[in-house]
């Protein structure tokens, strides 16, 4: 903690030029961040027990939700990069926008180079940003009402120069309540909403940091939370519940550090308001980045003192686990007997009759999205099929499978089904249920959208890849292809319908449980201790009464969302299936082919790509040739700008239109004009209207020429780079500086990107 003070001090003295009473004030600093993850460490080890009893109980039951009838990934599509492209970027020490290349591979990190020569010659990235907890702004004026609003009495006034302007009319700023802010700009609409798409995307796959195959300390964490929060009476979503679990912690800490900060702070920022805006925001992000450090420590040490005592606590479980649950569920019947009463009364006056309301507010735009899932889904495997009639059938099918296997990844074809989630509104029922944003709702749908995506594409793979063991000629493989899609679709649309049905009881309880648990706290929450003498010493680390009390609270309101969305699914409303319809063992042998390995379509069905035709193999610029190809099919969108094109900083001068096309529907339909005329296709603009450096090599659908394979595609999904570079100066502003010669070696980490850079 020595560090912490010793930083902050140095930091606040620098930019306020103060000195006298700062020791005073990282007192309390320090204090407050200590005793927060105090707090919370010790809810997270009682969750961690009881997490652990949850888990070996389920696995010893055996329930769960019906089998799914699409297969899923087992190996993830690692070594892809989403995108990559060219975009300009404000540089806060010298005030000045550079254009810089980009790259987000599969762990969505969104990755800075120099320029895409650095790039090339394996220099480090200047940054490294980890997006978990951000938001997407594209205006310039919304950005300086958030800034704004997080210092109060700083606003400028009418006329005043701003913190920041951008030369062009298409701007895109991550703004983070705690963390340092990017600043990005475009030179059209169109390419703001391409990167606009890919940010977001990064934004919500890193938001979703908790591992999902995380069985107990995952849960256990979440838990924690919730119950620290209750503690503190708040209620309701969250939505800084984002990121992995030292982000989450680190926002937590800042939730509470932050008020105090601004009152400690805030009288002593000098300056004009937009000086002091931008004072404030360094200080928030210092401060931000300490507490992770030290937040970061304090959960490792915890986290691995309860690893090395599980293996004692399930030897417990194992053994007395009849007991356990006798014991759970005769304290479940006193609590239950006590509050049942009141909770019934509160949920029929307070909650019954808002549920069909919520219920249909959810329904419409999560359908709408599925839908479109399913419509995306099925145009990608028609023209894929039409392709094959016209271009050459199975010479031409590896090339095509490859990009169809990335389709749940591609952010711009995505992107129609995720916006349908956009709409989301609980008008008047937000502010009842206090529902701080539905921002977590929407992100959890299109989450399950691009999951459902890809267990559509990984089944239709396998299935294709099982006919072709067969030798089908040209129309035989046109027909397989139909038949076998509109098989997969039967198949998503029942998976689709549970998977809803989960969701939508999954949110209704978390809209109407803390609302229930608030209206109960006053008159039963100071009742609850009385029930501590009914666990067994021996048991206590499994059984916890305040969970237990949960659990009967969540039961007197569960019979009434099953019945709502039960409901919905008998009406046949957005295409739900009953919970009578189970397609049990429809296709006993589909499941059977997932234990394959992977298929590498570029490989196996690659063009030409074994030198049949002339009767050896291929030569060494043929080899090289195939293995460029081979590499640049695992980029699923690049978008490659002129490193010489520059920024409009004249004040009201218009950018340049656009030459080529705007979407990827039309450059489909140009490229498939190219194909049929069978000529080579001209050099044509990029999407941003810079041009495109001539190259021998046609534009694919889904990607131009794209850049070398990044050892960044090498790390596994979810993980941060850390890259032992030089430590910037105190005039950085966060970015990492690149220092000439060849890349130093990487290696990976979970925990160190909390939206600022990964290593100083």
């Amino acid at each position: 903690m020595w560090f912490y003070l010793v930083c902050v001090a140095t930091l606040t003295s620098f930019l306020l030029g103060v000195g006298a009473d700062m020791a005073h004030n990282q007192s309390l600093a320090q204090h407050k961040t200590e005793k927060i993850l105090r707090e919370f460490l010790r809810f997270y080890e009682d969750q961690y027990g009881v997490s652990l009893f949850n888990s070996m109980r389920h696995e010893i039951e055996g329930t769960g939700p019906p089998q799914a009838q699409l297969l899923w990934r087992k190996v993830p599509l690692d070594e892809r990069i989403i995108f990559s492209g060219n975009l300009f970027q404000y540089q806060e020490d010298n005030k000045k926008w550079r254009n810089r290349f980009s790259l987000v591979p599969h762990n969505y990190g969104l990755v800075l180079y120099e320029n895409h020569v650095a790039y090339e010659r394996q220099m480090p990235p200047r940054a490294i940003i980890n997006s978990a907890g951000y938001k997407v702004l594209t205006s310039v004026d919304q950005y300086l009402e958030l800034v704004g609003n997080s210092l109060p009495g700083t606003t400028s006034k009418s006329g005043s120069t701003p913190i920041l302007k951008c030369p062009t009319q298409f701007p895109l700023i991550l703004w983070h309540p705690y963390a340092r802010h990017y600043y990005f700009c475009m030179m059209t609409e169109a390419e703001q909403d391409k990167w606009q798409a890919v940010l977001q995307d990064c934004i919500r796959h890193c938001n979703n940091g908790i591992p999902e195959n995380s069985k107990v300390e995952g849960p256990a964490f979440t838990d924690a939370i919730r119950m620290y929060r209750q503690s503190k009476e708040q209620y309701g979503t969250w939505e800084m519940l984002c990121g992995n679990e030292v982000q989450i912690l680190s926002n937590l800490v800042m939730e509470e550090l932050g008020p105090a900060l601004k009152v400690e702070l805030g009288p002593r920022l000098k300056g004009k308001p937009q000086e002091r805006q931008r004072q404030w925001i360094q200080i928030s992000d210092a401060v931000y980045r300490l507490v992770f450090e030290q937040a970061k420590v304090h959960f490792e040490e915890v986290l691995l003192k309860l690893q090395l005592s599980r293996p004692a606590m399930e030897a417990v479980i194992r053994t007395d686990m009849d007991q356990i649950i006798t014991s759970k569920e005769h304290l479940a019947s006193k609590i239950r007997a006590f509050i049942l009463p009141k909770a019934e009364v509160c949920v029929r006056n307070h909650v019954q009759p808002y549920i069909p309301s919520i219920l249909e507010a959810l329904m419409v735009p999560t359908s709408q999205g599925f839908t479109e899932v399913r419509d995306v889904f099925f145009k990608e495997v028609t023209d894929m099929n039409l392709n094959v009639i016209n271009e050459g059938g199975i010479d031409k099918l590896g090339e095509y499978m490859e990009k169809l296997s990335q389709l749940a990844y591609h952010p711009l074809k995505m992107q129609s089904c995720y916006e349908k989630m956009e709409p989301l509104r609980l008008d008047g029922l937000q502010q009842r249920f206090d529902v701080s944003s539905t921002s977590v709702f929407k992100q959890r749908a299109q989450i399950h959208m691009r999951e459902q995506m890809d267990n559509a594409v990984y089944t239709f793979e396998t299935l294709l890849h099982q006919e072709l063991g067969k030798g089908p000629t040209k129309e035989e493989l046109c027909k397989s292809i139909q038949r076998i899609l509109e098989r997969v679709l039967k198949k998503y649309d029942y998976d689709s319908s549970s998977v809803r049905k989960r969701f939508f009881r999954e949110a209704l309880l978390q809209i109407t449980i803390p609302f229930l648990l608030k209206k109960l706290a006053p008159t039963c929450k100071s009742e609850l201790p009385r029930f501590q003498e009914l666990i067994f010493e021996d048991f206590a680390r499994f059984i916890l009464v305040e969970n237990t009390y949960e659990e009967v609270v969540l039961q007197t309101v569960m019979k009434d969302i099953m019945q709502a969305v039960k409901e919905a699914a008998v009406q046949r409303k957005h295409n739900l299936y009953r919970d009578s319809i189970v397609l049990h063992n429809s296709d006993p042998n589909l499941h059977l082919l997932a234990e394959g390995a992977p298929i590498d379509w570029g490989e196996q069905y690659g063009d030409s790509g074994d030198g049949s035709d002339s009767g050896g193999s291929p030569s060494p610029s043929e080899a090289a040739t195939l293995t460029e190809k081979r590499r640049r099919a695992k980029q699923v969108v690049s978008v490659v700008q002129d490193e010489e094109s520059g920024l409009p900083f004249e004040a009201g001068s218009e950018p340049p239109s656009p030459a080529s096309p705007d979407s990827v529907t039309e450059l489909r339909g140009l490229l498939a004009q190219d194909l049929q005329a069978e000529s080579p296709p001209p050099a044509s603009p990029l999407l941003n209207g810079a041009p495109v450096q001539e190259s021998s090599q046609p534009m694919a659908i889904l990607e131009a020429s794209s850049p070398p394979a990044s050892p960044l595609g090498h790390l596994p999904p979810g993980k941060a780079v850390d890259i032992e570079t030089p430590k910037p100066s105190d005039q950085e502003t966060g970015e990492q500086v690149s220092s000439p010669g060849s890349r130093p070696p990487i290696h990976t980490t979970t925990e160190d990107s909390a939206g600022v850079q990964t290593e100083f």
